[in-house]
């Protein structure tokens, strides 16, 4: 498994759009932009990783702070699932950033991500009542969950 740093937001900005599109095209939530990604890469404090086997088949967006970074996105293809590409995501960019902590919101009917969460020492922190908009105009809450580094890590991200 490949796992790099996207260093080039204009060049990257359209790929990592796309990949979001088909990553919850079936959960019916509204895709990024390429534009949104570029002005969010912009900026110093955001950081992308992507990875997969030979292609991009998923990334993770970061905002990284003073006492660990959020997850804006994390964003797998369908066909790519349930292989420890989250996972490795989750840890590489958890490393590379040097964040003792990471924190995100996840749509609490998102079980595949909640388990993935769960499975990776997440614990639930918060609620955001009806902060995810679905088609026909339904919303479903947002879950706060965070996750410090875990015993024994180091911050050295693994060579893969």
């Amino acid at each position: 498994m490949r796992l790099e740093e996207v260093t080039d937001a204009q060049k990257h900005a359209q790929k990592l759009a796309a990949l979001h599109a088909k990553s919850f095209a079936a959960r019916a939530e509204r895709a990024w932009s390429a534009q949104e990604f570029a002005d969010l890469l912009a900026q110093k404090n955001t950081h992308a990783f992507v990875g997969g086997q030979d292609d991009a088949q998923g990334f993770i967006l970061l905002q990284n702070q003073p006492d660990g970074a959020e997850i804006l996105t994390l964003a797998v293809l369908p066909a790519a699932r349930r292989a420890g590409l989250a996972r490795a995501l989750m840890a590489h960019a958890q490393k590379a950033l040097k964040a003792d902590k990471l924190w995100l919101d996840v749509a609490e009917d998102n079980e595949a991500a909640l388990a993935v969460y769960a499975a990776t020492g997440f614990r639930r922190t918060g609620r955001r009542s009806k902060y995810y908009k679905r088609a026909g105009n339904f919303s479903v809450d947002a879950l706060l969950m965070e996750r410090d580094r875990q015993e024994g890590e180091s911050d050295e991200p693994e060579s893969i």
